[in-house]
Formats: C-alpha cells, sequence, structure tokens
C-alpha cells in the first residue's frame, strides 16, 4: 500500500525510539510519532514520507495508553526542552535503562556486564539551577521569554519551566517589566538587530545564592543600574552580571563579562566541596543527582590512598577534588582555561593540594605527559562531551595500563562505541549504573566501571 503525505490515518503505538518518539506501523510500514506514547492508539497525519518509514504528527488521541500522564507543563507538546513528559516517571527509568542497555549491546558489543537500576530521582521536576532563557517579541512587538520549539529558533512563551526554580519566573518578569518601561528591545535573529538576546539564571542549591546574565548584542545595558537596583530586592539576589555577545552565533555566552552589582561568581556544594560558579562555569545542573553520580563514581574507584588518578575533561574539578579526597594524586585535564583557573581556585578554597591541573585538548596533553614522565595511572576517569573520547587518548590511556577505567557519558551511543574500542585494547566492562540527570527528557548518564583483564 502507498502512503501518502498529508493523509491521516489511525495508528496504533507499539515502540519508542532513542529519541522520544512513540512508533507505530501501517502493515509494516513504521511511522514516527512525536508526543506520543507506547499503548497510545491515535490519528496521525503524514508529514514526511520516506523509502522505508515516515513522520507523523498527532492530530487526536482515540484511546490514550494506561503509560500516558497530563504533562505538568502548559506547552510540553510545542516546547523542544522535554521530549517524555506524556510518560509517568517509572516508565521514563525503564526507557532510559533499555535505551543505555540496547546501545552498549548493539554498538559496544558488551557481554557479561552486571547492569544496575538507573539511580531515578524522588521528585522529578524543579531540579535544574541553570536556565537559559532566549528573549524574543510577541505579535503586539512585547518582548517575551521562553525556550525554542523543537528543531527551530522560534520562541514559545514560557516563564515558569517545570524543571527549572520556581524563582526564575519572578526574575523573568522583573526583567521583561523593565525591557518594557525603557523599551529595550529584544534581539532579532533574522537581522542581527535588537539588544537582550538571553537571560542566564543560576542557583546553589545548597547556598540558595541566585546569579542573574543578561547577553545583549551591544557594548553596554541601558539602565543597568536601575535594573540591578530592582533584582537586588529579590530573595537571595547573590550576583548581577551584563554579558556582551555581538557575534551572528548560535553560542549563547560571549567573552566579556562586565559585574553590575554583587559578587562575580555564586557558591554551590557538592557533598561537603564548596565550589566557584562563574556564568561561564561548567557546572551540573542537577545537584541531587550529582551527588548521586559522583558517589558511584568514587565507588568504582574504589581508591585506598595509594592511587595515582587522572581525571580526563575535568570541567571546574568536580569530580577531581572528590577523588583527591581518597587518592595519593589527582591530575586534572581541562581545555577551557577558566575552568581550569576556577579548578585551581576550588582546590586552594577547599584546602586539598594533592591535585594539579592542564590546560588544554585531553588527546593531547595526556600523551605528552605521559611521553615524557612514563608514570603509570592506577585509574583514570573519563567524562567526555557528547562525542566521546578520541581513538588515539584511548590508546594512550591502554598503554598507560591503569588497573581501572571509569567512564562517565551523557550520550551512551558514543559511550558504547568508545567500551568496544576499549575492549579490543584488553579493558572489560564490569559494571554500568544509568543515572537520570535529566528527568523529562531523553537523556541519561551513565557511569562504567572498566577493568584490565591481565595486570603485567
Amino acid at each position: 500500500m502507498e502512503y501518502r503525505k498529508n493523509e491521516v490515518y489511525v495508528l496504533t503505538i507499539t515502540d519508542v525510539d532513542m529519541d522520544g518518539n512513540g512508533v507505530g506501523k501501517l502493515e509494516g510500514f513504521p511511522i514516527f510519532v512525536k508526543d506520543t506514547v507506547i499503548g497510545d492508539r491515535a490519528e496521525v497525519k503524514l508529514v514526511k514520507v520516506k523509502k522505508n518509514y515516515g513522520y507523523g504528527r498527532l492530530v487526536r488521541l482515540l484511546q490514550p495508553s494506561e503509560k500516558r500522564v497530563e504533562p505538568q507543563c502548559r506547552v510540553a507538546r510545542q516546547c523542544g526542552g522535554c521530549q517524555l513528559q506524556f510518560y509517568s516517571y517509572q516508565e521514563q527509568l525503564k526507557f532510559k535503562e533499555n535505551k543505555v542497555k540496547n546501545n552498549l549491546d548493539r554498538i559496544g558489543k558488551a557481554e557479561g556486564y552486571l547492569l544496575h537500576p538507573i539511580i531515578g530521582m524522588e521528585e522529578p521536576f524543579r531540579y535544574r539551577n541553570k536556565a537559559q532563557f532566549p528573549i524574543g517579541r510577541d505579535k503586539q512587538g512585547q518582548p517575551i521569554a521562553g525556550f525554542y520549539a523543537g528543531r527551530t529558533h522560534s520562541i514559545i512563551e514560557q516563564e515558569d519551566c517545570v524543571i527549572g526554580r520556581k524563582e526564575n519566573k519572578e526574575i523573568l518578569r522583573v526583567i521583561l517589566d523593565f525591557m518594557k518601561e525603557y523599551r529595550i528591545l529584544p534581539y532579532r535573529e533574522e537581522n542581527h538587530s535588537g539588544l537582550v538576546r538571553h537571560i542566564l539564571i543560576r542557583q546553589g542549591y545548597h547556598t540558595k545564592e541566585i546569579m542573574v546574565c543578561v547577553i545583549i548584542n551591544g557594548k553596554s545595558l541601558p539602565y543597568a543600574q536601575e535594573l540591578a537596583e530592582r533584582l537586588r530586592k529579590l530573595k537571595n539576589m547573590t550576583s548581577i552580571m551584563v554579558n556582551c555577545n555581538q557575534e551572528k552565533t548560535n553560542v549563547i555566552l560571549g567573552k566579556k563579562l562586565t559585574l553590575i552589582w554583587g559578587k562575580e561568581f555564586i557558591t554551590d556544594f557538592i557533598g561537603d566541596i564548596c565550589f566557584q560558579i562563574s556564568p561561564l562555569s561548567f557546572f551540573q545542573v542537577n545537584p541531587v543527582q550529582t551527588e548521586r553520580l559522583y558517589k558511584k563514581v568514587l565507588e568504582y574507584a574504589d581508591l585506598n590512598g595509594e592511587e595515582i588518578v587522572w581525571d580526563l575533561y575535568c570541567g571546574i574539578g568536580t569530580i577531581s577534588l572528590f577523588l583527591a579526597r581518597k587518592a595519593k594524586k589527582v591530575y586534572g585535564v581541562e581545555i577551557v582555561e577558566q575552568a581550569v583557573q576556577n579548578a585551581r581556585e576550588n582546590a586552594k578554597r577547599n584546602g586539598i593540594e594533592n591535585v594539579e591541573f592542564f590546560t588544554g585538548k585531553a588527546e593531547e596533553v595526556f600523551p605528552v605527559w605521559y611521553g615524557e614522565h612514563k608514570e603509570a595511572a592506577d585509574v583514570v576517569v573519563l567524562d567526555p562531551p557528547r562525542k566521546g573520547c578520541e581513538k588515539e587518548l584511548l590508546q594512550t590511556i591502554a598503554e598507560m595500563k591503569p588497573k581501572r577505567i571509569v567512564y562517565v557519558s551523557c550520550d551512551s551511543a558514543t559511550l558504547a562505541r568508545d567500551v568496544k574500542i576499549l575492549g579490543e585494547m584488553g579493558y572489560r566492562l564490569l559494571e554500568v549504573t544509568p543515572v537520570d540527570m535529566f528527568p523529562q527528557t531523553v537523556s541519561v548518564e551513565t557511569v562504567c566501571l572498566l577493568s584490565k583483564l591481565h595486570v603485567d
């Protein structure tokens, strides 16, 4: 049978893909449908037809699945941020656990490893300590804040994201009212005009300290002190900054920061370690799950105080400092100079002296250092970006012959690829623990323990 674009068909959803889209079949022809749940029976409009599959848009639910729940966010369908709000939380956890296992088995060809149950949250909403709101305008030309619709740069108005902190709404309201009053224009991407591009808000989970950073397409923000006077009246306000980004780019933050009021940073704790956080710092967005993740890293590292440990892609030293409490010496490598400076400051702030940080690409710094010093590592911790590790880096790790590798991943597909490569280099995957760092989304963090098969 030939299926045509823009025709409406009745479809039963029987599966879900890696991106959280429901999948149903018409006489064996698979259709991928956003916003549907396994068990849904629905009217679906075909919007794209390929040779062996198609994409559909949900028109009407005929019979909702038992797994379906009512999303807490009023714009869940339009917004591109939360792909799984229609699923019950237990179903979300099952989806993520299966995603990790399928990738490790299919891509990584892994066998004989122990997959632990995913570590979920008791309250899977209001967990994000960081939010970045693009600023645009409505049909009347008034400034609005929200999030981009999926696969577009069209802003869906939403000031109260349900996975973000409640304080964000009040902060945005002050800024938007200020912009209206002083006729400060939102940024227009299509012609690179207007001033205010984004609002960045960060909050310390334990300290409650709040940072607000206004990202502008200009050199200065008019009436900035007046805005600061209004924002500083809000509870726990600690830092108010302006960031200049005049580039035609999708990158949110520019390089120039100006302090308008308060401190240039906020602080927060992971466990009993205090970290200094600037607008440019990478810091895990889910503090509750971060502590659980790092405990699992420490468990897998199995340190007794005599080990040499390398923490590659170390950021501002969050994992490095945890490891240093249990190790003889920790070396951290990070490509972002500002992050390395923060890592050194964080070590000093916490009185941790058995750490040393290097600036540069892990795949360049690590091999050079090893070539010069020939000092073996007992444990290597990897926490790479989504693209995973360079093969040359994995080769150097294998040559160094650490007893254990602890791999922290935000993309189980590239994790699986690297696990396969490490397997070919003599390392066996022993244990895997998924951690739900990002409830309501398809993203899942994974911690793996690999061990050298034969110790020389």
